[in-house]
């Protein structure tokens, strides 16, 4: 059965004190550290790549780090994560695929010791997913366009959560984009059960008052 899992979204914290915001995150009962990898090219924004990968890894050697490609090439991308110590590594089905296709992107990433996840994109159907999905751990809905933090949540996403959670009912659904105390329920209540913030925490004088009402969102809509 899918669980509650809060993944709290370091691209906005404070840049400058990564490790510290992170094991905040941790102490408050963040489940995973989510970390938006963008290479300038699939999205025009340029986040962080493995080097920070790992030296939060080196910083917080127990975190679950869930990592969110939104770049053109991840195969190129695989080695460099499993060595930073990535856990989950999230592609987007869009972005252009190696040799084999998605069905070998995904065996490299398992190969390497990690976790999978297929990413899609607003404009991409739940459907995308219905050939991989046996291989998976998880999918994400994104719920704003790629690459920029502090967008407002499309609730017009949440049948592609339903479907997907009518579909596969023990998936983990991850949502990303704008979610906040106020979005949460449209994105629970569809079927996510793991939930992206950024701003909404960072941005907030209670992170951990955000954390619990993310958290209680998921558990009441998991609760039978």
């Amino acid at each position: 059965m899918a669980k509650s899992i809060v993944s709290p979204s370091l691209l906005s914290c404070d840049l400058a004190n990564i490790a510290t915001d992170a094991a905040q995150m941790i102490s408050y009962g963040a489940d995973w550290l989510h970390m938006d990898v963008m290479d300038g090219h699939f999205v025009p924004n340029l986040s962080f790549g493995p080097p920070v990968i790992a030296s939060l890894r080196k910083a917080n050697q127990e975190a679950f780090l869930d990592c969110h490609l939104m770049v053109s090439q991840p195969a190129n991308w695989v080695k460099p994560m499993a060595k930073a110590g990535t856990n989950l590594f999230t592609f987007h089905i869009e972005s252009e695929m190696p040799s084999g296709g998605v069905n070998a992107l995904i065996k490299s990433i398992k190969e390497e010791g990690m976790k999978v996840a297929i990413a899609l994109k607003p404009g991409t159907p739940a459907e995308a997913i219905d050939p991989y999905a046996d291989q998976l751990d998880m999918v994400l809905v994104m719920t704003v366009e790629p690459g920029f933090s502090g967008q407002s949540f499309m609730s017009d996403m949440m049948p592609k959560v339903q479907a997907i959670r009518s579909k596969y009912p023990e998936m983990d659904i991850q949502v990303d984009g704008g979610l906040s105390p106020d979005t949460v329920d449209a994105a629970t209540s569809a079927g996510a059960n793991v939930v992206v913030a950024a701003s909404a925490i960072f941005g907030s004088n209670d992170r951990k008052g955000v954390i619990d009402a993310l958290r209680e969102s998921i558990d009441k809509s998991l609760s039978p």
